[in-house]
């Protein structure tokens, strides 16, 4: 995985100036996650990167807590959200000291997991976070059918006398995909560059029912939503 730590001081003017809205995501989920379990006042955040959803959770619930193993992501969460406690884990060996209302692992980052077995595996460690008809949203990213091989991206944010390009490459191999990410940062000292490589999984709408399954929860896809990917929902039946 990359998040290195120029990438990770980047990330969230990068994505703003895409027009991520991070605090319109966390309300959105937020009320997700209240209609199908009024009252929740907890959540955990897994994969939580700077921090930036966990931001404005902290407005909608009365205990926030995060999971982040990048340690320069992790640094900035803890910085941005006061008494913010991240804890360093993978997210398939998720160990916390309490239960949660609500558990959420956004912008994809589930399919860092590199088979459908670990991403079952991860599922369940988030399950065993819940709190009794606690709930579980996962953010998808593409399933196998829809992605497209060879796609290129690329975009440019200036601000503060200072401007960023980031350019993407992303191929696919079997059922992974590996996303080349060449930044060019531009300031009054020079020109910098550099490159990260990130590998995520192409899983199946399947892959997901099989692993909510597995943990004991029911989960329920719902297409479209914000980044165009859906979300997962799931509870433990009644």
């Amino acid at each position: 995985m990359g998040y290195g730590r120029k990438h990770a001081e980047l990330y969230d003017a990068v994505f703003v100036s895409r027009g991520k809205d991070w605090a319109a995501e966390a309300d959105a989920v937020a009320e997700v996650a209240l209609d199908r379990c009024p009252g929740a006042r907890s959540l955990l955040d897994v994969a939580c990167g700077t921090g930036a959803h966990l931001a404005a959770f902290a407005g909608r619930f009365a205990h926030v807590a995060g999971v982040e193993p990048a340690e320069a992501m992790r640094e900035i969460a803890e910085s941005r959200v006061p008494g913010l406690v991240v804890h360093p884990h993978d997210m398939r060996e998720i160990a916390v000291d309490r239960e949660f209302d609500v558990v959420t692992c956004l912008f994809f980052a589930v399919t860092y997991m590199p088979t459908p077995e670990d991403l079952a595996t991860a599922i369940a460690a988030m399950a065993r976070c819940l709190a009794p008809r606690g709930v579980l949203i996962v953010e998808p990213w593409w399933f196998t059918d829809r992605f497209i091989d060879g796609y290129v991206g690329g975009h440019m944010s200036k601000e503060d006398g200072r401007v960023v390009s980031r350019i993407t490459h992303s191929v696919r191999e079997g059922d992974r995909v590996r996303m080349t990410i060449r930044f060019v940062v531009a300031d009054r000292t020079g020109i910098d560059g550099f490159t990260e490589t990130e590998v995520v999984s192409l899983f199946t709408e399947d892959d997901y029912h099989r692993a909510f399954q597995r943990a004991g929860l029911v989960g329920e896809y719902l297409p479209g939503w914000v980044n165009g990917t859906g979300l997962f929902v799931a509870q433990r039946p009644m």
